[in-house]
């Protein structure tokens, strides 16, 4: 192996050291990100548990390299113009969807169960990402499919996160080529209602018979519409005292994928 190459490799984790200085510098950093707002150096100390003094001297540096800047007028501290281009090129190199399928396998390693994710299209939620899981199911969905909103969880994921506007239209639309009705305002806004208070969508046999499945968004930085992921397996290896321990994976996935896409963790 040359020198170059060696000099390249990745060390191993306990070989990584990493520079203590630039770690506390984004203490600061971060304490500006999570204030939302200009704030002062006195703020900006407390919120990163260091002394104004030391702070101080962090936020002179990193003024310096545009990260951070101060308001000449108010004295306060916020961001700086390099912090916004490198946010506005993070953002334009992000790739959603690689970065929540790559949370998708240790959730079937986890749950032993198929996984997949979906995106929001021009008819409705789509299938983007499939893993397959332990268990054999009757039937899978296509990557591609374009799923109902009333009758899947992914699609009553959607129902409840993404405004009327969007969903609206789908939904007549949906309904017209299966020649239903749209249920009423109050079936709605009560589907809407125990998904959120759920904090996940859930449903059994709503499109493929003995199928249960489960759904939670995944919300990225900004106003970007969410992806959804969800569990789907046999009824039969879904026992009521076992959803909690399966929506709880879900949940925590979707929770880990968005903190990828920039969402500060909750």
């Amino acid at each position: 192996m040359s020198e170059d190459n060696a000099a390249e490799r990745e060390p191993s984790s306990d070989a990584r050291q990493g520079i203590q200085s630039v770690e506390l510098a984004m203490l600061p950093l971060r304490a500006l990100e999570e204030g939302r707002g200009p704030m002062s150096l006195t703020q900006v100390a407390a919120a990163s548990g260091m002394q104004p003094s030391k702070v101080h001297r962090y936020l002179v540096s990193l003024a310096r390299v545009g990260l951070i800047a101060r308001s000449p007028t108010t004295g306060l501290y916020d961001l700086g113009p390099a912090m916004r281009r490198l946010g506005v090129e993070s953002l334009r190199r992000l790739d959603e969807v690689s970065l929540v399928t790559e949370h998708l396998p240790e959730l079937r390693e986890r749950t032993g169960h198929a996984v997949n994710l979906a995106v929001w299209g021009d008819h409705g939620p789509v299938i983007v990402r499939w893993e397959y899981g332990a268990h054999a199911l009757p039937i899978t969905v296509r990557v591609g499919a374009t799923m109902p909103l009333l009758n899947s969880a992914v699609g009553l994921a959607y129902l409840a996160h993404l405004p009327e506007t969007l969903t609206a239209p789908v939904l007549s639309a949906q309904a017209d080529a299966a020649s239903s009705a749209v249920p009423d305002t109050a079936r709605l806004a009560a589907l809407r209602a125990e998904v959120l208070d759920r904090g996940f969508a859930l449903t059994t046999g709503g499109v493929i018979p003995g199928v249960t499945s489960l759904a939670a968004p995944v919300f990225g930085a900004g106003d970007s519409l969410p992806l959804v992921v969800a569990l789907a397996m046999p009824s039969r290896e879904a026992p009521e005292d076992q959803l909690p321990v399966l929506a709880a994976e879900l949940l925590n996935t979707a929770r880990a994928a968005a903190t990828d896409l920039g969402n500060p963790p909750v």
